[in-house]
């Protein structure tokens, strides 16, 4: 297997592509190019059509060959019947590394580092999360004095790189709790919100 080398775009990209979890970067890519039905060798690359043959080599098409393709789709033979694949929004499991969320420094750092992730998954629709509230105390808040302000001992934390303030003293099962209301608020299924809360 051939390694390559992307930048951070291109990875959030076909990261976005991701239609279930654990799905290899190779499939998200065979699927976005079409290229599911398509003779596919080791060592060079065939697309035919009128048994021509469009690529014959050891390497990766060019950028400009690339390009020319996608200029004239009329080379490469379209499948009998095409399903749209409808763009998945961003989802968190693709940045939420297991190896570094075990790295972080017990359960406030592990509850922090995943609401982390929630927000550099869903900057625009995280503040959904501010409607996420107990019977007496609010658990999310913009600064720390509102949080500071609404009840005692909350022992507010930032979520790292957010303006985003979360109440940090209760114990794991509300915790757990929050993060699973946390995901179904941005749209999560109640498997994916339960899967989540038990990274806690």
């Amino acid at each position: 297997m051939k390694q390559i080398d992307i930048d951070d775009e291109l990875y959030q990209y076909i990261a976005s592509n991701t239609q279930s979890i654990g799905e290899s970067a190779s499939t998200i890519l065979r699927r976005l190019l079409n290229l599911s039905g398509e003779k596919i060798q080791t060592a060079n690359v065939e697309l035919n059509q009128n048994n021509q043959t469009a690529i014959t080599t050891n390497t990766l098409p060019s950028a400009e060959q690339v390009a020319e393709q996608v200029a004239e789709p009329t080379k490469v033979k379209a499948p009998d019947a095409v399903t749209p694949v409808k763009q998945k929004s961003a989802n968190v499991f693709n940045i939420l590394n297991k190896e570094e969320l075990a790295m972080q420094k017990g359960v406030v750092g592990r509850f922090l580092f995943i609401l982390s992730a929630f927000y550099r998954t869903h900057k625009t629709d995280f503040s959904a999360v501010l409607e996420i509230k107990g019977r007496d105390r609010v658990y999310f808040a913009t600064s720390k004095e509102d949080l500071v302000n609404s009840g005692s001992s909350m022992n507010p934390k930032n979520i790292t790189d957010s303006e985003y303030w979360v109440m940090t003293n209760s114990n794991t099962t509300r915790k757990k709790m929050m993060l699973h209301e946390v995901a179904l608020c941005l749209g999560y299924s109640a498997e994916q919100a339960e899967k989540i809360r038990d990274y806690l």
